[in-house]
Order: C-alpha cells, then structure tokens, then sequence
C-alpha cells in the first residue's frame, strides 16, 4: 500500500498542471510559426525575383494561391495570443489549451498543401512538371502522414467525464510570474512572423522587380514596411519596458502593458501583411479589383479570427469567469 501510494502520488506529481500545458501549447507555436515564416517571407518575395517571370501561368496562379493558404495558417497559429489576452485576460483556462490545440491541429494542413505547392513549382521549373507533381504530392502526403497519422492511430481519447461545456470551462487564478511567462512567450510566437515579413520588405525595394510597380503598388508597399517596422517596436517595447521600468521584476503592471502591447501589435500586423499582399496580386494578375478582393477577404479574417471569435466568446462567459 505505501509502495503504491508513493507510486500514485509520483505519477501526479509528474502530471503536467493547466498553466504549464498552455506554456508547452505556445513553445509548440513558435516552433510552427518559424517554419511557415520562412515559408512566407519565400512566398511574398518570390514574385519579384527574375525567375518567377519565366514560370508558366498556371505555376504563378498556384503560388499566389499557396500564399493564401499559407496566410490562413498564419493566422490560426497567431490566434491563441490574442485569445488567451481577450477571452481570459492571462488566466488558465481548460479552454485556452483546447483552443490552442485545435488551431494547430488545423494550422498544419494548410501548411503542408502550401509546402507542396512550393516543392512542386521549384522542381518542376528545373526537372519538369511530372518530375514536380510527383514531389510535391510526395513532401505533402510525408508531412500529412507523420503530423496527422499517428493522431489517427493513437489519439488520446477524450473521457465524458472530462468533456466540459465550453460556457463552464474550468479556469483558475494563474500566479503572477506564469502569466508574465505566458504573455512573453505569446509576444516570441508573433515575433518571428513579423521579422520575416520585414526583412522581405526591405529586401524587395532594392530589387528591379519592386522599380516595375506601379507608383501606388510602391506607396501601399512603403505603408506596408512602415506598419510592420511600428510592430516589431511594440512586440519589443514589453522586454525594454520590464528591464528599464521594472528592473527585470514581475508586477501586474508589467503584465498588463505585455498583454495591451501584444493586442496592439495584432492591429497593425494584419493591414501590413495584407498591403503586401495587394501588391503581389496586382503585380502577377494586373487586376486591381481582384487583388482588392482577395486582400480583403484574408484581412477580415485575420481580423475575425483574432479579435471576433475571442470576443463574442467572451461574451458568452459568465462575468466572473473571465475576470
């Protein structure tokens, strides 16, 4: 009895509690958001490098429409930030963790349908289209089946005693430096995205594919630029703010300015993502209503996915849930 009860009580102490499973739920977006901010830098530039001119049609129409995939899974690995920041306001919750696992369980998919267009275009240009086809469908079913087969074998199972509704989600008071930890680690999770799409920014206007735009491509472009050089200045602000202003200690004011920067960031981020994404469409389609079309539709997304959803979630908490 005593051998066995040592033996529960390690087993529980060796359980992961709520707080550090949405700790490991965000490391596990920042390793996915650095790979698909490679990938996107690729996308955006790619357009204005020589070669995409001697592309078939087809390939170009396809790589503007893996940009858009991979844009939607963009925006689904950036969302658990801003819907831990609104709906919880920092706190822990069973529904932060369930949140962040869906969202990454479908950030992957397009992801992977995005990579394969890729390796399909760059091989193809160089071995052929059967030559291309064939690796791209071969890199895309390799990463479906090792992200997604074994959840098909062995995904654990959810009791019905630990199935809860979403409106009484199980929260608890998160101690000061976990959220203060949190809150960084959901800043580290933007960040790279941010970076990348910078460094394609300055890095195109000083290419001779950006000299051939059209003046107001150019002006959108500069906006574009200006909007995401002021996002990485807030995503950095918290670090320098908790160094000068708190001297590296943890107060709720610090955490408060982190989660009210992190928000902010969200706002900009979208319109300089999407500018660039007008530009890119203009510049392969030469149609403005279509580039204006699309480059609408993804920012509503951006903007209902990180704002909309976690805000008419909230709402249907009960007031002392999310407090």
């Amino acid at each position: 009895m005593v051998w066995h009860s040592l033996v529960i009580h390690g087993y529980q102490n060796e359980m992961p509690d709520l707080s550090h499973k949405i700790k490991i739920a965000m490391d596990e977006s920042r390793m996915l958001i650095l790979g698909a901010s490679v990938l996107l830098g690729f996308q955006f530039r790619s357009p204005f490098e020589t070669g995409f001119a001697s592309l078939p049609l087809s390939s170009q129409y396809l790589k503007l429409a893996g940009l858009g995939i991979l844009l939607v899974s963009i925006v689904l690995i950036m969302s658990p930030g801003a819907y831990h920041r609104i709906v919880w306001r920092g706190n822990d919750s069973d529904d932060v963790h369930e949140f962040s696992t869906t969202v990454m369980d479908l950030a992957l998919f397009p992801f992977l349908i995005a990579m394969g267009i890729d390796f399909y275009i760059i091989v193809g240009k160089f071995s052929g289209v059967t030559k291309g086809l064939l690796t791209g469908v071969l890199m895309g079913a390799t990463a479906f089946a090792l992200w997604y087969g074994p959840a098909l074998i062995w995904r654990r199972k959810t009791s019905g005693s630990q199935k809860q509704d979403k409106k009484t989600a199980k929260t608890q008071k998160t101690p000061l430096k976990d959220r203060v930890e949190q809150v960084l680690t959901e800043a580290r999770v933007v960040l790279p995205g941010v970076q990348a799409l910078l460094g394609f920014q300055l890095a195109t206007m000083l290419m001779d594919g950006f000299d051939k735009l059209p003046l107001s491509s150019k002006y959108i472009h500069l906006i574009s630029l200006i909007l995401m050089g002021l996002c990485v200045i807030l995503l950095m602000t918290p670090a320098a703010y908790h160094r000068i202003v708190e001297r590296g200690e943890d107060t709720e004011s610090f955490h408060r300015f982190a989660s009210w920067s992190l928000l902010v960031v969200m706002i900009p981020l979208p319109l300089g993502i999407c500018g660039d994404l007008f530009v890119v469409l203009r510049k392969v389609t030469g149609s403005i209503s279509i580039s204006i079309g699309i480059a609408a539709l993804i920012l509503a997304c951006f903007y209902a996915v990180w704002f909309g959803f976690p805000l008419y979630r909230k709402s249907q908490l009960a007031p002392d849930e999310a407090s």
